[in-house]
């Protein structure tokens, strides 16, 4: 394995609109959502660790999460494992992540990914991956993945790209914030335009330099640290000094404001895991395209639904079409597929009137 490369998973979200097998304790990346046997955070490191070293795998996550990190990888050690103490959104995590792999490997490329996506073809990611580190290595320039858009999706931001860097590269000219229908189909239409996938390379010089260009106060809170970066006093560092930085996505941060980055057509499916119904539109499904993880289901007269319990669990449905059916220890969910975006504010309500130890 090419040594440079390193890989940086985030994994601090909290997944609401998986609520309620997402909790703030316990989030969706560290659930198996498809019933596969391997968590998403688990599926993530695999595709990963097939052409990135073990140990050059890095987890953006909250603190709170760091025993669930260890628990599920194993083969990862706590000094890969980068604590946010406070939620501080893109910017400063990939930031800090950059500044400790700069310091242990100043030739390092460097993949940022979600922990919580679904690739169906992973030697395909891979061959992605590896032909943007290849421009990276031999160019100052920022590259992401972009997902080749099959409806006028109204919940992703879009990527618009102009003309083609190389045989396979396109050089993005902006990024569009989630638009509503009308605009979502203008872009479909235009025909260059892709769903942003969240999913970066560059290499640590590139991205700090970028850093030091576009977010010059950001760069220094952290460049004070780069001394006891890596070593013992590191977190004592951040947790007096990362709070203090600016609540801002890499997107906004460092990618809207740069001239030269460019954008790979993905080869590969993708499924950004983000609603029910996306997890529903990956799953198997009966004759009646009912679709179950864990437990056993008797349905009669029943079509469309997405259901989720424990295993052994009996679950019978009669009558019901297009349901969310979602069972945990604590609560029972039944909500409308078509009102699925609205499970956010359902969590709110039940913290208000229940407690915050439902959510």
């Amino acid at each position: 394995m090419n040594q440079n490369y390193y890989a940086v998973i985030m994994a601090g979200g909290v997944g609401s609109r998986f609520w309620p097998t997402s909790t703030t304790k316990n989030p969706k990346q560290f659930h198996d959502m498809l019933g596969t046997g391997d968590t998403l955070i688990q599926r993530t490191f695999k595709r990963l660790n097939k052409f990135i070293p073990t140990e050059n795998i890095l987890i953006l996550t909250n603190e709170r999460y760091n025993d669930l990190v260890l628990e599920q990888l194993p083969l990862i050690g706590q000094e890969q494992v980068v604590l946010e103490p406070a939620m501080r959104n893109t910017s400063p995590c990939i930031l800090y992540a950059a500044i400790k792999i700069q310091k242990l490997n100043p030739d390092a490329q460097m993949i940022v990914a979600p922990s919580d996506h679904w690739i169906e073809d992973e030697e395909a990611f891979a061959k992605d991956v590896q032909t943007c580190f290849a421009l990276c290595e031999k160019e100052s320039v920022l590259c992401t993945l972009g997902i080749q858009p099959t409806f006028p999706n109204t919940g992703f931001g879009y990527i618009e790209f102009t003309q083609q860097k190389s045989d396979e590269l396109f050089k993005v000219e902006k990024f569009r914030e989630k638009p509503n229908y009308e605009t979502a189909k203008h872009f479909i239409e235009q025909g260059n335009f892709l769903w942003n996938a969240g999913i970066f390379m560059w290499s640590v010089e590139t991205i700090v330099d970028a850093f030091k260009t576009h977010q010059p106060d950001q760069y220094a809170l952290f460049e004070a640290g780069i001394p006891v970066c890596n070593t013992e006093k590191e977190w004592d560092f951040i947790v007096e000094n990362y709070p203090k930085a600016e609540n801002i996505s890499i997107d906004y941060a460092i990618l809207e404001p740069s001239k030269h980055i460019y954008v790979l057509p993905a080869s590969f499916d993708w499924n950004d895991l983000g609603t029910w119904g996306a997890l529903y539109e990956k799953l198997d499904k009966t004759e009646d395209n009912n679709a179950l993880v864990n437990g056993k289901m008797l349905a009669k007269e029943s079509h469309g639904n997405m259901v989720r319990t424990t295993k052994e669990k009996i679950v019978v449905l009669d009558s019901l079409d297009d349901y969310i059916v979602v069972d945990n220890e604590k609560v029972l969910l039944i909500f409308p597929k078509s009102k699925e975006q609205d499970i956010k504010q359902i969590l709110a309500e039940v913290k208000d009137k229940f407690g915050d130890h439902y959510a």
